[in-house]
């Protein structure tokens, strides 16, 4: 089963797309899946770019799909490795970094990635981490060994200590919101923010609402987006209590 934050390609009515995150919609495909097959492999489109942890959202809704009946859960699409962990004897993976992205980046963990190697033996599954590294050059990639390789391991299991301590998650997470509080507060509509209803009126009035379309997109999507939602309802939460 694959999952994708909803963002601009998800299908909806007759468009075709990835298929939307939907908690409700996935439970019942996550079942319906179980029903048919040994295991049920659920890979997600989301979380927070640049950002190797899950949000405590991320992590709640991926445990739920487990308790649902994935066999196991990878996630992908931040451009940075993050840790995993094991829920109920169910392994999650919040992240596996780039495999192959031909594009480049000032952001150096753009260019480390990891394989999930899974095997079944005595009908369970059983996972391994390889990691890889791309050339910032010619996009080659290569198999990381010997003393790199046992550099990445340890950050994944630096990050796993975290991921299993909701006290540390909730402040690293915190942390991230801290940098992007600025940023996100002048993406809101900057009409919101005058305080003499007198003024809005006359603005209102004369037409002039401050919306464009690309505004109007920019705002669907922190609305629309479940990792965007994360952190735009985080950053007014904040704001609200200053």
């Amino acid at each position: 089963m694959n999952f994708a934050e909803n963002e601009w390609a998800s299908a909806k009515n007759n468009v075709p797309g990835a298929n939307p995150m939907n908690i409700v919609e996935n439970t019942r495909q996550i079942k319906d899946a179980k029903s048919k097959a040994d295991f049920v492999f659920v890979i997600v489109h989301g979380g927070h770019e640049y950002f190797k942890l899950p949000s405590p959202r991320m992590q709640n809704q991926y445990r739920f799909y487990a308790e649902q009946g994935a066999d196991i859960v990878i996630g992908h699409h931040t451009h940075c490795i993050s840790g995993f962990e094991f829920y109920n004897g169910i392994p999650i993976y919040y992240s596996l970094g780039n495999f192959l992205f031909t594009s480049k980046s000032s952001y150096r963990d753009w260019y480390t990635g990891l394989i999930l190697e899974i095997k079944i033996k005595n009908n369970k599954l059983v996972p391994k981490l390889h990691p890889i590294r791309q050339n910032d050059e010619d996009f080659s990639l290569k198999l990381l060994n010997d003393k790199e390789k046992e550099g990445v391991l340890k950050a994944v299991s630096k990050l796993n200590t975290i991921i299993g301590n909701k006290k540390k998650l909730n402040s690293e997470w915190e942390k991230f919101i801290d940098t992007k509080y600025s940023s996100y507060l002048n993406y809101l509509s900057p009409l919101s923010f005058i305080p003499n209803h007198y003024i809005r009126g006359i603005m209102k009035k004369l037409g002039i609402r401050c919306i464009t379309k690309k505004g109007l997109a920019l705002n669907l999507n922190l609305i629309r987006c479940e990792a965007h939602s994360d952190v735009t309802s985080a950053v007014a939460e904040k704001y609200l209590k200053k």
